[in-house]
C-alpha cells in the first residue's frame, strides 16, 4: 500500500510540474515565422513573441530603407543562402540590421544563411549592442558604407564563423568591448581593415583568409590574453597585424597575446607591428615578400619572444619587376627594434632579405639574438652587408648564429 501511495504521489508531482512548465511556456512561447507572409521584414520580426523564435527568410531581394530592428532574445534569422539578399538602400549611414534591447541586454541572437549589401552612404551591415552569446554564421556581408559587422559591448561569448566579409568601407568586423570571442573560418576581402578590436580579451582568431585590404589586416587595441593563429594574410596596403597602433593614447596596451603559425605575405607596410605590447609570443609564422619590416617591436614593447619564424623573399620566383607596382618587387625584411626591451630572437631562419636580419636603435635594450640561421642578407645595401646591427643598444648578447654569405 505504501509503495502504491508513493507511486501515485510521484505521478501527481510530474503532472503538476509539467502543467507549471507548460503554463510558463504558453505565456512566453518561442515560435516560427515565415517572412513571406508579411509585407515587410520588420513586420515579420515584430511578430516574434518575447520568448523569441526563428524568422525564415525565403529566397528573394529584400530592399530596405531603414534598419530591421531586432529586440527579442533567443531569436534566429535564417535565410536560404545567397539567394536571400537584404539590400540596404539607406543613404544616411544607418545599418541594415540593428540588434539592441530597449534596455538591458539580449541573449542568444543568431543570424545565418543570407546576404547583406549596402552602398557607400549606408551604415554597417549588422550593428549589435549589448548582445550576449551571439552567433553569426554562413553570411555574406559586402559593400556596406560602414563596418560589415559592428559589435558594441557584446561582452559575452560572441562567435562569427564561415562568413564572407568583403568590400566594406570600414572594417569587415569591428569589436568594441568583448571577451571569449571566436572569429574562425571566415573570408575577408578588400575591406579597409579585416578585423579591429579594442577593450577586449580572449580573442581566438584562427583559420581565416584575409586578402587585399586597403589598409591593415588585424588591429588589436587595449586587449590581452588572445591568440591569432593559422590565418592566411596577404597583400595589405598597410600592415598585416598590429598590436596597438603607434598613434594610440599612451594608456592603450596589449599583453599576453600569441601570434603563431600565420602566413604573412606580400604587404607593403609591414608584417607584425608591436607597440606598447608586453609578454607576447611571435612564433612559427612565415613572412614572405614583406616590405619595410616583418616584425617591428616599437616603443613600450618588452618581454617578447620571437622564435621559429621564417623570413624570406621568393628567391626569384615572383617574376618581372615593375618599378611602378611594389607588389612585383622581390623583397624580404627582418626584425626591427625601436625603443624595445627584453626581446628574445632565437631559432629563426632569415634568407635573401633586402634588410638586415635584426636591427635595433640606440634606445633598445636587453636583446638576445641566438641560434638563428642567416643567409644572403641586406641585399639592398650598396656597401658592407650586415646581418645583425644592434648599434648602441644596451645589454645585448649575440651568440651561436650561423651566418652565411
Amino acid at each position: 500500500m505504501k509503495n502504491i501511495l508513493l507511486s501515485l504521489f510521484r505521478n501527481a508531482l510530474v503532472v503538476i510540474l509539467f502543467t507549471l512548465n507548460y503554463s510558463a511556456f504558453a505565456q512566453n512561447p518561442a515560435t516560427s515565422i515565415d517572412a513571406s507572409r508579411y509585407s515587410t521584414l520588420q513586420q515579420a520580426v515584430d511578430a516574434l513573441p518575447a520568448g523569441g523564435g526563428i524568422v525564415i527568410l525565403p529566397p528573394g531581394n529584400y530592399e530596405i530603407n531603414k534598419p530591421v530592428v531586432i529586440k527579442t532574445e533567443n531569436t534566429r534569422l535564417q535565410g536560404s543562402g545567397g539567394s536571400t539578399h537584404l539590400i540596404n538602400q539607406n543613404t544616411s549611414g544607418e545599418p541594415a540590421i540593428l540588434v539592441r534591447a530597449d534596455k538591458g541586454t539580449l541573449f542568444r541572437l543568431e543570424l545565418s544563411g543570407f546576404r547583406i549589401s549596402g552602398n557607400k552612404q549606408s551604415g554597417d551591415g549588422i550593428y549589435m549592442e549589448k548582445v550576449q552569446e551571439l552567433m553569426i554564421t554562413d553570411m555574406t556581408i559586402d559593400h556596406n558604407g560602414g563596418h560589415g559587422i559592428n559589435m558594441k559591448d557584446c561582452t559575452e561569448n560572441p562567435r562569427i564563423a564561415n562568413c564572407n566579409l568583403n568590400y566594406n568601407i570600414k572594417a569587415g568586423i569591428n569589436i568594441d568591448g568583448g571577451h571569449d570571442i571566436v572569429v574562425s573560418g571566415n573570408q575577408f576581402e578588400e575591406n579597409q581593415d579585416a578585423l579591429r578590436i579594442k577593450d577586449g580579451f580572449n580573442l581566438t582568431m584562427t583559420g581565416n583568409n584575409i586578402d587585399d585590404h586597403l589598409r591593415h589586416g588585424v588591429v588589436v587595441e587595449n586587449t590581452y590574453g588572445s591568440i591569432i593563429s593559422s590565418n592566411m594574410i596577404e597583400e595589405c596596403q598597410g600592415t598585416a597585424i598590429i598590436l596597438t597602433a603607434p598613434d594610440s593614447p599612451a594608456n592603450r596596451f596589449c599583453y599576453g597575446i600569441t601570434i603563431s603559425s600565420n602566413v604573412i605575405a606580400h604587404h607593403l607596410g609591414g608584417g607584425i607591428e608591436l607597440n606598447n605590447a608586453w609578454g607576447c609570443s611571435v612564433s612559427a609564422n612565415t613572412f614572405t615578400l614583406v616590405h619595410n619590416f616583418s616584425i617591428l617591436a616599437g616603443p613600450g614593447t618588452g618581454g617578447i619572444t620571437i622564435t621559429g619564424n621564417n623570413f624570406s623573399n621568393s628567391r626569384g620566383k615572383l617574376g618581372v619587376r615593375n618599378e611602378k607596382n611594389p607588389f612585383t618587387w622581390d623583397v624580404g625584411s627582418g626584425v626591427l627594434l625601436k625603443s624595445a626591451s627584453d626581446v628574445t630572437i632565437s631559432g629563426n631562419f632569415f634568407g635573401k632579405l633586402t634588410t638586415e636580419a635584426v636591427k635595433a636603435d640606440d634606445t633598445s635594450s636587453g636583446i638576445l639574438v641566438s641560434g638563428n640561421l642567416m643567409t644572403e642578407l641586406n641585399q639592398g645595401a650598396q656597401g658592407l652587408k650586415i646581418a645583425i646591427d644592434l648599434g648602441a643598444a644596451k645589454e645585448v648578447l649575440v651568440k651561436d648564429n650561423l651566418i652565411r654569405d
